[in-house]
């Protein structure tokens, strides 16, 4: 494979009023990585279903290989070798099947394999296929059984049994660790080396900077910048992205309120060593760390989802220990849980709905909801938040990726807590997106104590008071956001520095 497979040109996609793409002109040259960066709602994921069959271009032409190239359905599009891995990973595997059989399922589905299925083939076959990624996985386990980051590389294995001619990538790094990532980057330099077309959809400049051949900048429906010589000039590629140069986030530390959360001697597992943590009113504390260094475990404790090991928590100065997230709730405790798709969108909801769904009994007269009040708390989070949409009526799968989780953290925002916890909240949203949510977290932290956790230390940098790092289920460092040394807290992060104790830690964040 050489030259340039996909070639877009004059690309054009409404929906009723909203003109999505406005005349699109794009190349992708096999045996490079081309970077697509744009804001949400830009047009991205619009184009990117376009070329893989879920949508239909109003005008312009898509050619593959120098023919004219317009697949009706997404397997019409993977048969001409052209391959998504979607951010949404559950768009990329089933949970009810084995892994095998996801691994396989594109050629168990193809209504030319054998008419009599050899389960012991199917398994050989699955296994070469999770060979090439360095998978271990037992083949007969359910894919429901897997961690989040574990049913990615499933996903990205499945895709990789096609011999693609353009691999699609949607935020692929989203939900892996370091240690993932670097394996999947090793993928994507595989395929660059075989000559493989690949389009690598990101915000992560960390992602970025790794695989990027050439960066394309879209806003607003069109491409405005593309950038491939060397060295690449990654903030003319944000500056192209926003329409504006992008300034740096200067935080200005508060002062800590009164004491609302303790945790002492908290054990997230019988082996781990104790978290011992305050948080206060007023302040943004964010926990950094690796993918399954405890960070969501922590959050489900708080949230009355799981019973800790050891140690006790005490809210506003009472024992506090929730039974289920309604008790947390009634309590004072939210949390806006990371995966968006899983665990926060009611995708048969409206943004409306989406917004009052925790809160609709205080919503509520004798069974009935005060309609004029839900519409009065959705339109102020519309508002606040920046999100971008027709009305509160519109269903929520209509929004951009960034634009849901804006409803999301908007849902929490919506009503007053004590504790108020975010799980990976800037999970797929790009960097415009990011800063918003981030600034209405810090806008409103007065009256409660906000706990935000990352993977990614420049977010953390980027909202916190204070910095905490996890690993290994416990807490190994902290910094107050100011002079901050960076290098330490990545040595803490990876592991390579011993846990410091933690009050000299303290005493020197102070001084």
């Amino acid at each position: 494979m050489a030259g340039i497979p996909i070639k877009i040109r004059g690309l054009e996609k409404r929906f009723a009023a909203n003109r999505v793409l406005r005349g699109v002109d794009l190349d992708i040259p096999a045996g490079k990585v081309t970077v697509l960066m744009g804001a949400n709602g830009a047009g991205k994921s619009t184009l990117v279903k376009i070329i893989c069959g879920l949508y239909a271009a109003d005008a312009g032409q898509v050619e593959l290989n120098g023919k004219p190239f317009a697949p009706t359905t997404p397997s019409e599009a993977l048969q001409a070798g052209i391959v998504t891995v979607h951010q949404n990973i559950n768009d990329g595997v089933v949970p009810d099947l084995d892994v095998a059989s996801n691994l396989m399922l594109d050629w168990l589905a193809n209504p030319k394999s054998a008419p009599v299925l050899n389960p012991r083939k199917i398994r050989r076959s699955a296994e070469e296929i999770a060979a090439k990624l360095g998978l271990n996985f037992d083949m007969n386990m359910m894919v429901s059984d897997l961690t989040l980051a574990d049913r990615q590389l499933v996903a990205i294995a499945r895709a990789m049994a096609h011999a693609p001619k353009l691999m699609i990538l949607d935020e692929p790094t989203s939900s892996l660790s370091a240690s993932e990532a670097e394996r999947l980057f090793a993928l994507v330099d595989k395929l660059r080396e075989g000559g493989v077309a690949i389009l690598y959809i990101s915000h992560r400049m960390s992602d970025i900077r790794r695989v990027a051949d050439r960066i394309v900048s879209m806003r607003d429906g069109t491409i405005v910048g593309q950038y491939e010589t060397e060295p690449l000039d990654y903030e003319g590629a944000v500056n192209d992205m926003l329409g504006h140069t992008m300034t740096d986030v200067n935080i200005a530390v508060q002062a800590p309120g009164e004491k609302v959360l303790e945790l002492e001697n908290l054990q997230l597992k019988p082996e781990s060593k104790p978290i011992n943590l305050t948080a206060h009113r007023n302040e943004v504390i964010a926990i950094t760390g690796l993918v399954g260094v405890g960070k969501t475990q922590l959050t489900e404790v708080l949230f009355g989802q799981l019973a800790p090991a050891g140690g006790t928590v005490t809210l506003k100065g009472k024992s506090y220990t929730p039974q289920s997230a309604r008790d947390a709730i009634n309590q004072g405790v939210f949390l806006c849980a990371k995966d968006r798709g899983t665990n926060g969108v009611v995708q048969d909801f409206d943004i409306n709905r989406n917004i009052t769904l925790p809160f609709l009994s205080s919503l509520s007269t004798l069974g009935f909801v005060r309609r004029r009040s839900e519409y009065r708390i959705t339109n102020e989070a519309i508002s606040k938040l920046g999100i971008v949409c027709q009305s509160a009526n519109d269903d929520i799968g209509t929004l951009s990726g960034g634009n849901q989780q804006k409803v999301m953290v908007g849902r929490w925002l919506s009503h007053p807590s004590d504790v108020l916890i975010l799980d990976e909240p800037f999970q797929g949203v790009d960097i415009a997106a990011r800063r918003d949510i981030g600034a209405k977290l810090r806008e409103t932290a007065k009256d409660r104590a906000t706990i935000v956790l990352v993977a990614e230390l420049d977010e953390a940098l980027e909202i916190a008071d204070r910095i905490l790092v996890m690993a290994e289920f416990t807490i190994v460092g902290e910094h107050k956001n100011e002079n901050v040394d960076v290098d330490l807290i990545l040595e803490q992060v990876s592991g390579a520095a011993a846990p410091q104790d933690l009050q000299e830690q303290k005493e020197g964040a102070a001084r």
